[in-house]
């Protein structure tokens, strides 16, 4: 064992039971976050706006402080932009995590002195938690790959901007600068699959323990590893025994995962976004992700279908239930206050706080009533993979409101298929019994006669991926919506 995995071992014991003790206080934990962000706050020029001088609990707080999505939010962060000081957190912020807008065009979430640090020790404490779980640190001897976009940033009134992954990269800690790929040339390179191309030359040869991305980008990596080496990728990589990621649900992907690499290989799920690293996979046998309560993000939630009603109930984390759909409101360090993320969230466990992501409240399907998310059509597609012989690439899901003749209307499931089911009507009699027996109100609609069951569209090797590169979303961080309720996507398909 090397200095470096025995440092790993103490380091990660310590790191554990600082977590078991605000875990295990979450609400007290979670009081002390919002006095401190309020204390702060109240010197801002919103905190001005919404009397945060007279704010003392957390429903004075809701009753100064509407939910507001980025839109709503805008005009604060212009002025920002523009180069005022002091509109949302003290100071100015030190960089601009740049998204795609869905209304607006590009977003610019802050990233401050404050909140940086959360994103890195989360990530940090990821992996210490694994080492502290399973006693396996021999990786941290090997190369390490983070598939990101690029560190390259611009500058914008004095706060540089750029994709999250790409500021990320410039905080990897030191003791792991030599354990790093790609280098930072490659991971310069704009054009995605220039870059994927550039990364397979630099990795091939190299002793990989740990592998992070999101899966359907990592997926497109280990497809060109198997090309160029005409071996699998476990075989190639002889130690690589941990995949890091986040983004989309990876059970979709578990299956062509294990194909290409040839055997299974341990995971941590991650929930990082640009308004916050949200929380972790502490337990490789427990379902969901640890929430980061003592991280500078107070949360609030409101329940998914009263969200567009006129007055929501908002909701602080001890007065929430396992099992229910809500949309997870953040308060942080870097000036986001009752901030829509857009997430939809259902927690698996309150002692501690663990979530899964069940969707986005802005994409599901309710063109009948039925209010289908993605979690659903997640759980089908693993419930018809395990109980077949089908393997997949990537799916999305839209409906079809009016199809030709007299047919009825129903859901179009878009799959392409690494491996087709031998059986295909087999398949999906067991995506739909699946998506009847989760959502009650898609059940209703078969037996009535107003959907008929699902249809499966069979799309190309590729396609997908030539659908993203054909909006300009190849690669990074970008995903690709798992359904929708128009048919944008579907059309072009």
């Amino acid at each position: 064992m090397s200095l470096k995995s025995f440092g790993a071992k103490i380091f990660a014991k310590q790191v554990r039971n600082n977590i078991k003790k605000w875990a295990s206080q979450p609400e007290d934990t979670q009081m002390k976050v919002f006095q401190q962000i309020i204390a702060k706050g109240k010197y801002t020029a919103f905190g001005k706006d919404h009397n945060f001088s007279k704010i003392k609990t957390y429903k004075d707080f809701a009753e100064n402080v509407p939910v507001r999505d980025y839109e709503e939010l805008k005009p604060y962060v212009e002025r920002m932009v523009a180069g005022e000081e002091s509109v949302l957190w003290p100071g100015k912020p030190l960089y601009y995590a740049k998204t795609s807008g869905t209304t607006s065009g590009a977003k610019y979430i802050p990233l401050t002195k404050d909140s940086m640090p959360t994103h890195i020790n989360a990530a940090r404490n990821a992996i210490l938690c694994y080492i502290a779980e399973t006693g396996n640190s021999s990786f941290v001897d090997g190369k390490m790959i983070f598939l990101q976009g690029s560190p390259e940033m611009q500058e914008k009134n004095g706060v540089k901007l750029g994709r999250l992954s790409g500021i990320v990269a410039h905080y990897v800690p030191a003791y792991l600068q030599k354990n790093r790929l790609p280098s930072w040339e490659t991971n310069s390179i704009d054009d995605w699959e220039t870059k994927v191309d550039a990364i397979v030359e630099e990795t091939r040869k190299e002793n990989m323990t740990v592998i992070s991305g999101i899966p359907s980008w990592v997926q497109m990596y280990f497809e060109r590893l198997e090309k160029k080496s005409g071996k699998k990728v476990g075989d190639l990589f002889k130690n690589f025994n941990l995949f890091i990621y986040g983004g989309v649900n990876f059970e979709p992907y578990r299956s062509k995962f294990e194909n290409l690499i040839g055997r299974k290989v341990d995971s941590i799920e991650l929930y990082p976004a640009s308004e916050g690293f949200f929380a972790f996979q502490d337990r490789q046998n427990e379902k969901g992700m640890l929430l980061q309560l003592n991280s500078g993000m107070f949360y609030e939630f409101i329940k998914a279908e009263e969200f567009y009603s006129e007055n929501p109930q908002r909701l602080s984390i001890g007065e929430v239930e396992i099992g229910q759909n809500y949309v997870m409101i953040v308060s942080t360090t870097a000036g986001l206050w009752a901030y829509n993320i857009g997430d939809t969230v259902q927690f698996t466990s309150t002692k501690p706080y663990r979530v899964i992501v069940s969707g986005r409240i802005k994409h599901f399907i309710s063109a009948f009533g039925e209010h289908v998310i993605a979690k659903e059509v997640e759980e089908a597609m693993q419930t018809a993979i395990s109980e077949t012989d089908a393997r997949i690439s990537e799916f999305t899901v839209a409906p079809q409101i009016t199809p030709a003749g007299e047919e009825l209307p129903y859901h179009e499931w878009f799959i392409e298929f690494e491996k087709e089911p031998e059986d295909f009507k087999k398949f999906s009699d067991i995506l739909d019994k699946s998506m009847q027996k989760q959502n009650s109100y898609y059940f209703d609609l078969i037996e009535g006669k107003i959907l008929q069951p699902l249809k499966i569209t069979k799309i190309p090797r590729d396609g997908f991926q030539k659908y993203m590169k054909s909006i300009g979303k190849l690669g990074g961080q970008n995903k690709l919506p798992r359904l929708s309720n128009d048919r944008n996507i579907a059309d072009k398909l």
